[in-house]
Formats: C-alpha cells, sequence, structure tokens
C-alpha cells in the first residue's frame, strides 16, 4: 500500500493537475466521533447512516475506525469542491482580492470549508449536524492538528520561554485563520501601548506616595481631635477622625492632583489606541490580500459550494421582532441592575453586623470589610451572570433570525458585552456616584428596610471605588486564567495515556511511511486513529472559544479607561496580565485544545465599534469621576475661596483647614438628634459622653439646610465636567483626524497590485 502510493506521488509530480500546489491529500479535514451501536435499527444508528450517505453524495471520502465503544468517521473531501470555490473567490465582488484563487488550497482553508459544508448538510427528518450533536446520535466533531507546523508554532510561540519574544503572526495566520490571527496581533498591540500608559499610571501613583506622610490634608485627619458622628444605628457609637489616619493616607494615593491629568491622558490614549491600531491591522490585512474581504459574500460561495441549486437567505426585519427583542433586552439589563442593589443591600446590612464582631480588627474597620466582601460577592455574581447572559443572547438572536452567521455573530457580540458590561459595572456606577450622596444627614437619614446607607469616609469616596476596581481585577484575571490553563491542562494529562496506548502497536506498521510528512502517504489506520485520538482527547473548542477571550480583553480595556482617575495602577496590573495572557492563551490553542475552525476575516469585527464606544464613555465617566467622586474641586474651591492663603496669609498652608470646612455639625440636644441616635451612642471609648459630633457635608448646624458652600462646589463641580469632557472630546477628533486610517504604503502597494491584475486580465 504505501510503495503504491509513493509511486503514484511520483507519477503526479510529472503531471499538472487542476490545483498546481495541491498534492495527493492525505490528511483528514474532519473527525466525527459516535457512539457505537450495535443494533442497526436503532434510531440513532439510522440517523447516523442517512447522514453519512449525505456526505457521501457530495463525493466526500469517508474512513471508518472502530475503537472500543467509538466509531471515528474520518472526512476528505474531493479537490472539486476547492475548485468551484477557488473560482468563485476569483469572481466575487469582494473576496477576489484573496490572493490565493490560483493557487493551493492550504488545510486551513480545507477545513473551513467543510466546516461549513457539515453544518449544511441535512439528512430526511430535516434535522442537520448541530441537531444530531444535541441529540446524541454524534458525540463530537473536530478538526486535525498538523503535527509538522504544530510542533514549529510550539517552537517559536506556545512555550513560556518566549514570553517576551515577537508573535509568528503570519504563521498563526496560515495555522488558525485570519481570524485567530488578527486577535494576536490586537492583544499584542494593546499590550505594546499600555506600556506608556502604565509607566504614567505608576508615575502618578509615586506623586500620591511621596506625599503619603508630609500631606497637610493627611496631618489634619491624624493629629485631628473632631469626633465623628456613629456610621450606624442603635450600635454604633461616635468615633474619632484620628482613628482613620491610614485610610486617609491610602485615599491621597488615589485622590491627588496627578489623577486628573492621568484620566485626560488615557481618554487621548484610547483614541490614539484604536487609530494607530487600525492603521498596524491595514499593514497585515493588506499583506495578507484580505483587505476587501467580505464574511457574508463568502458565506454566499460556500452556500453555492455546498448547494449549486441553493436560494439565498433573504433579509428580513420584523418590527414586532426587534420590539420583542428590546423590550427582554431592557428587563434583562433590570434584572442586571436589581442585583446591583442587591450588593448594595447586603453592604448596607454587612458593615453595622460587622462593627459587632468581636474580633477588634473587623469591628475597627467594618465598612472597609463590608466594600471587600461586597467587591467579592460581586465577582461571583459576575461568573454565575456571565453564563446567563451568553444563554439569553443566543435565544435574542435566534428571535432575530438573522440572515448569515456573520451577522449572528455580530448581534451575539454586541447583546453579550452589553449584558456583561452592565453586569460587571452596575456596582461600581453605584460606588462612583451615589455612594454617600443620598445617605441623608443626621436627623433625617435615608434607610432601606429600617437599615441606614453607608456613608463615605471624610476623606472622600474614591477609595471605596479602588478597592472595589481592586479586587474584581486581581480576582476577574488572576482567577480565569487560572481555571483557563489549569482545566485543559489536567484534561490532558489524565487521557494522554489513552493514545499512548497505541504507540506500542504501531510498530507492525512500515514506520517510515507513517512518518511522511508531505501528505503523500497514506499512514496505516492504527497511526491514524493514534493521531484521532490525540486531538479527541484535547480539550473541546467551539466559535466561543476567541469570543472568550475577545471579551474578557475588552471588559479589561474598560476597567483600564473608564475608571482610571480612581485606579492609575489599572493599566500596570492590565500590562502585566497581558504579556502572561498572550502565551496562555498560545499554548492553550497550541498544545492543549482541540484546533479552531479558521475562519478568514479582514477586522476584528464589531470589537472595534465597542471599543471605540467604551473611548466615548470612558471620557464621560472619567469627567464624572473626577467632578463628582473626587474631592479635587471641594479641594480647589477652598484653596482659591475660603482657605487661608484667600486673605494673603503666607503663615500657614493653603489648604489648612480643610477637612474641618467639608464637616458640619449636629448636637446632642437638637430633637431630631434624639432621634437618631441613642444615649448610649454618645458614650466615646475613653468613657465620656460626647455632646456634639461631625459629619461629612456642607450644612447648617441650626437647621440642617445645605450652605451656599455647597452650591458654590456644585456650580464648580458641573462647570468641570463640561470643560473636561468638550476638551478631551476635541482632542479626541484631533487625534482621530491627525493619525489616518491607512497607511500611505498600504495605499500604494493596493494601487500596484490591483493595476498589475487588471493587465494581468487584459
Amino acid at each position: 500500500m504505501c510503495e503504491e502510493n509513493m509511486e503514484l506521488c511520483d507519477r503526479q509530480k510529472d503531471t499538472e493537475p487542476l490545483l498546481p500546489s495541491t498534492p495527493t491529500h492525505r490528511t483528514f479535514d474532519y473527525i466525527l466521533v459516535a457512539h457505537k451501536v450495535d443494533n442497526d435499527r436503532d434510531q440513532k444508528a439510522q440517523r447516523q447512516r442517512a447522514f453519512i450517505e449525505q456526505l457521501e453524495k457530495k463525493n466526500i471520502t469517508i474512513t471508518r475506525i472502530i475503537h472500543d465503544d467509538k466509531v471515528f468517521f474520518g472526512l476528505r473531501a474531493p479537490n472539486e469542491i476547492f475548485e468551484d470555490y477557488q473560482y468563485l473567490l476569483k469572481v466575487s465582488d469582494s473576496c477576489n482580492w484573496c490572493g490565493n484563487e490560483n493557487g493551493a488550497v492550504n488545510q486551513a482553508n480545507r477545513i473551513r470549508i467543510i466546516h461549513f459544508i457539515l453544518h449544511q448538510t441535512f439528512i430526511n427528518t430535516g434535522e442537520n449536524l448541530e441537531e444530531l450533536l444535541m441529540k446524541d446520535v454524534f458525540e463530537t466533531m473536530f478538526c486535525l492538528h498538523e503535527r509538522k507546523k504544530q510542533k514549529q508554532l510550539k517552537k517559536k510561540w506556545a512555550r513560556w520561554s518566549a514570553l517576551f519574544t515577537g508573535q509568528p503572526v503570519s504563521d498563526i495566520k496560515c495555522y488558525f485563520g485570519e481570524k485567530v490571527a488578527l486577535y494576536y496581533l490586537w492583544l499584542g498591540w494593546y499590550t505594546r501601548l499600555l506600556v506608556p500608559a502604565a509607566a504614567i499610571g505608576v508615575v502618578v501613583f509615586l506623586y500620591g506616595l511621596a506625599f503619603f506622610n508630609t500631606n497637610p490634608l493627611i496631618k489634619e485627619v491624624c493629629q485631628s481631635n473632631i469626633t465623628m458622628c456613629p456610621q450606624c444605628d442603635k450600635r454604633c457609637k461616635v468615633w474619632q477622625l484620628s482613628d482613620t489616619c491610614t485610610y486617609a493616607k491610602v485615599s491621597h494615593l488615589f485622590d491627588n492632583e496627578g489623577t486628573v491629568a492621568f484620566a485626560m491622558f488615557m481618554a487621548i490614549w484610547a483614541t490614539f489606541f484604536l487609530e494607530m491600531w487600525k492603521r498596524h491591522r491595514a499593514r497585515y490585512v493588506s499583506q495578507w490580500k484580505v483587505y476587501d474581504w467580505c464574511e457574508d459574500e463568502e458565506e454566499l460561495i460556500l452556500e453555492i459550494v455546498n448547494d449549486p441549486n441553493c436560494t439565498p437567505q433573504q433579509f428580513r426585519h420584523s418590527y414586532l421582532r426587534s420590539i420583542l427583542v428590546l423590550i427582554l433586552v431592557t428587563l434583562m439589563l433590570m434584572l442586571i441592575i436589581g442585583l446591583a442593589q442587591a450588593l448594595v443591600v447586603f453592604r448596607v446590612v454587612a458593615a453595622p453586623l460587622m462593627s459587632e464582631s468581636g474580633w477588634e480588627f473587623i469591628s475597627n474597620h467594618a465598612n472597609t470589610v463590608a466594600v471587600m466582601l461586597g467587591a467579592v460577592l460581586h465577582y461571583v455574581t459576575i461568573q454565575i451572570m456571565t453564563r446567563v447572559n451568553r444563554w439569553v443572547s443566543l435565544k435574542l438572536c435566534n428571535i432575530e433570525k438573522t440572515n448569515s452567521f456573520a451577522a449572528t455573530e455580530r448581534s451575539f457580540t454586541v447583546k453579550m458585552f452589553t449584558f456583561q458590561f452592565f453586569t460587571l459595572f452596575s456596582s461600581l456606577f453605584y460606588v462612583a456616584f451615589f455612594l454617600g450622596r443620598i445617605n441623608g444627614h443626621p436627623g433625617n437619614y435615608v434607610r432601606i428596610a429600617g437599615w441606614r446607607l453607608e456613608e463615605c469616609h471624610p476623606s472622600g469616596c474614591l477609595t471605596d471605588l479602588f478597592i472595589q476596581m481592586a479586587v474584581i481585577m486581581l480576582l476577574k484575571q488572576t482567577l480565569n486564567n487560572i481555571f483557563e490553563f489549569t482545566v485543559p491542562w489536567l484534561k490532558s494529562c489524565l487521557s494522554r495515556n489513552a493514545a499512548k496506548k497505541l504507540e506500542r502497536k504501531c510498530g507492525h506498521c512500515y514506520r517510515k511511511a507513517c512518518r511522511d510528512e508531505q501528505g503523500c502517504i497514506e499512514p496505516c489506520d492504527i497511526c491514524k486513529l493514534r493521531d484521532w485520538l490525540r486531538n479527541y482527547h484535547l480539550a473541546d473548542s467551539n466559535a466561543f472559544s476567541l469570543f472568550n477571550e475577545f471579551l474578557e480583553m475588552v471588559v479589561q480595556f474598560s476597567f483600564t479607561t473608564i475608571f482610571v482617575a480612581a485606579f492609575p495602577l489599572a493599566p500596570l496590573l492590565a500590562l502585566i496580565n497581558n504579556i502572561f495572557e498572550i502565551r496562555l492563551d498560545a499554548i492553550k490553542m497550541v498544545r492543549l485544545e482541540r484546533r479552531l475552525v479558521p475562519r478568514k476575516t479582514n477586522d476584528i469585527g464589531v470589537w472595534t465599534n465597542v471599543l471605540e464606544a467604551i473611548g466615548v464613555l470612558a471620557v464621560i465617566a472619567n469627567g464624572l469621576v473626577i467632578g463628582v467622586s473626587s474631592d479635587f474641586i471641594p479641594r480647589l474651591v477652598y484653596r482659591y475661596r475660603y482657605g487661608p492663603c484667600v486673605n494673603g496669609s503666607t503663615q500657614t498652608h493653603c489648604m489648612q483647614g480643610y477637612i474641618n470646612d467639608t464637616l458640619s455639625t449636629a448636637f446632642a440636644t437638637q430633637e431630631a438628634i434624639k432621634k437618631d441616635f441613642l444615649k448610649h451612642q454618645w458614650e466615646t471609648d475613653s468613657g465620656f459622653n460626647a455632646t456634639q459630633c461631625s459629619y461629612r457635608d456642607y450644612r447648617s448646624n441650626e437647621d440642617f439646610s445645605l450652605t451656599s458652600q455647597f452650591w458654590i462646589v456644585l456650580a464648580v463641580r458641573f462647570a468641570f465636567i463640561i470643560l473636561f469632557e468638550h476638551v478631551v472630546v476635541m482632542c479626541k477628533f484631533i487625534a482621530a483626524w491627525f493619525v489616518p486610517d491607512n497607511p500611505i504604503q498600504v495605499k500604494n502597494d493596493r494601487l500596484y497590485d490591483k493595476m498589475a491584475r487588471l493587465k494581468e486580465e487584459l
């Protein structure tokens, strides 16, 4: 057998085949696996046979091998299918510049074409392969890794020792297709541009650290003798402001003048990153000859290749379906926001309960511990809701009834990201913009089910937002990466022995023939099965595999830009994570998972629009964080209107007395106060009864009405937000205009290529 095949290859070298650079193909395009059924009358067995017969009618060669209780079907498509595909590419409107219509059909293209044909093959009951897999007629399906190319990718890319080396993007494209290659190209570019953002973020953090012990505001808190009002009903007592000295120091690390400039920089950075990415992408897709590629048009070509008598799926629109989808999306968002409110209630209830704890540390830092526990609970909610969001998004896409897979993918991406964004950021938006602003004041506190809403620290609310972001980012990135890698790695280790058992048996075949890597020699059944089992025992990969990676990185991009004013170290954490993420994903795809179905495309798709939307939202959110959440504006107003320097005093610091200026006083003798604070709550740690306490607000000490300073600060806040957003948006537009999407070299290369093709046709 092997000698005959060698002679066949020699004869083919002397003849000119229809596909000149395509050798006799001995690699299987796809593998189907089913449970062995002994009863021929069983419905599963009949459906298996019916599906296999449909494939045989399309001239697909099928090799059947039985192993234990499994039946493996090796599928190999005829060259005629690929000849038709290449000819239709040549005459198409958008896909005719792909550059390989007269060349070889590589294994990546073969897999993509056969994958489409398999999913568009129906048996007489109207069921396709997807439905047969759901009904356990077939157990699974997968395409095979190419051993030679797989080894090359392992050596160049998919190993931890290559952590700081470049990525062989063209090799990735040839093996996994353009869609996967563009993901790694985008991720590498994003990681590279995180370097300056991370460096400036560290500088801003060090700026706050430099004044850690000398800042007058910190000194005012640490050396204060101010008695603060109880933070909860009944159980809590008055406390000393100086007890929160450490909290005030941490607050200043993330709430200082440097964060304003950094927020502006990151908003412009996001625009610059996207514009430079478009140029970077244009260079590569131009080299790959897919600049004008249209996924929808290729899908039409594949439909014709699969069935020449097919009719196109027409565009459809139903106002009834659109209204239904809109209502369901709204209900889903309301549910997600409701969960965020449940987290708020948890924190409101947990803080006073922890203040009664027998552990001194927890009772002294009840609010901080409640914030951290709330963040952990938020992370758990995210993990659960991710699965719910995916299921709901798929169901909504089924209701819409789009006309192509590419359209369905776009619709699913938008819905899934929207749900995930609200799941991740609803709680953060509460902490950033509502915490400590809707809780009322002594004598008129706002309560939920009898529990008082939590308050901000006298040093500001930004630290609560920082804690929430830090916990979620660290948990999400660290735990997700651990689970992403360990689950397929453990599965690979546990099932590796099954394929190794056949290695000894393979000693009875012609080893040199079976090891031929040129694709000319048909290996023996044992070697085929060993290769199939090796791929079968790898972790499963599907259409969601790459989507999950994109979603994870785009969510990280959101964290890095939207609330960066509260967490300047977010770009640094993202940079460290991405350096490892690239290799982790590479090792997972090349070594631990079944081969992804290669997809041809020329862009990262709707993710570009999502990133642009995040960039705009980052401007709005950071403007609001600085203007509303941080103490930047109140400090500015105090320095230039109420501080000691306003009267020309040079003996003290211009911010001297700021903390005391932001506090109002409640007296124990006031009737409204007696209703809120019980007698024992006025007792201090030293045993004395306080007669007054302070709380953070600009209110009159007599009737609790808002002071004129409150309205001045509020007016300056709004003025700053409007000015900040207009200036930054203008800078974004200038940056987008200044950096063109396509380099001149790419435009000229395409011009010459078009002229060359036209001359060739003439």
